[in-house]
């Protein structure tokens, strides 16, 4: 039987990109990869606490509280957990 996978490889936008290189000497150095968790991992856990600062984060805080529950948006379904709890600054929160 197969396993469902906690997380899984995600390519990395060019904006995603752009946004972390100021983390590295250039954008070249930016991986173009990294790990995501998975929907059934999000839900799975018995607490869940998201810190969110920084204002480029505005419009998936808006798209996690405000837009439907889907896969685009994979967390919008802590919207779901009996226990998520977001952390927001001013900047993230600004499109509320």
């Amino acid at each position: 039987a197969e396993f469902p996978r906690a997380t899984h490889v995600v390519d990395l936008t060019k904006s995603t990109i752009d946004a972390n290189a100021r983390f590295f000497a250039s954008a070249d150095e930016v991986p173009r990869q990294a790990l995501t968790l998975t929907i059934p991992a999000l839900i799975s856990a018995e607490y869940a606490f998201c810190i969110v600062p920084a204002p480029t984060k505005a419009e998936a805080v808006k798209r996690t509280l405000e837009g439907a529950v889907c896969e685009a948006c994979p967390a919008s379904i802590l919207r779901r957990h009996p226990q998520a709890v977001l952390y927001l600054d001013g900047d993230s929160a600004a499109g509320l």
